[in-house]
């Protein structure tokens, strides 16, 4: 991932094949779009940094971090294991006295949001990295409804 000047890049995503975490290109073009970062997200990600170089120097040798440029790492560089990552977000969800939600959820929550603040189909499905509008839309009906409801609105007062 590259971030400068509030944009965000992203260049790769971690996959599992054959039961084996691989490094892989993003899915499609769309998904390796740029786009903006909220200034708490761009500030968090810079000091995000500093730890990761911190347990780089702490490991000497036996960082294996070298040449994926991964923002989030173990302590020896490696890639976080998803299953892991679950875990501390299950525990975080937990001590914020939250609903527990499966991380992937977040991707829906930040579209519902988007879309309470106005943002249309188009954004959504830039800012998610969906290949096409009709992902979108076929995920997120919302805005199908919302659509249906204004365009009914419309025929109610003008008849």
């Amino acid at each position: 991932m590259g971030l400068y000047e509030g944009v965000v890049t992203v260049r790769q995503a971690l996959q599992r094949v054959g039961g084996e975490l691989l490094i892989v290109a993003p899915k499609t073009q769309v998904s390796a779009a740029r786009g903006a970062a909220e200034t708490e997200c761009v500030t968090a990600l810079r000091a995000q940094r500093a730890p990761q170089i911190a347990d780089g120097k702490a490991a000497g040798d036996a960082w294996k971090g070298n040449g994926h440029d991964l923002v989030f790492t173990t302590k020896n560089g490696t890639p976080i294991e998803p299953r892991n990552l679950n875990r501390s977000f299950e525990a975080l969800c937990a001590r914020a006295e939250v609903r527990r939600v499966r991380f992937h959820d977040l991707r829906h929550t930040c579209a519902s949001l988007l879309h309470e603040q106005g943002a249309d189909a188009r954004m959504i499905m830039e800012v998610l990295g969906h290949s096409s509008i009709r992902v979108t839309m076929d995920i997120y009906a919302f805005v199908r409804l919302d659509s249906q409801r204004s365009a009914f609105d419309r025929v109610s007062t003008e008849g």
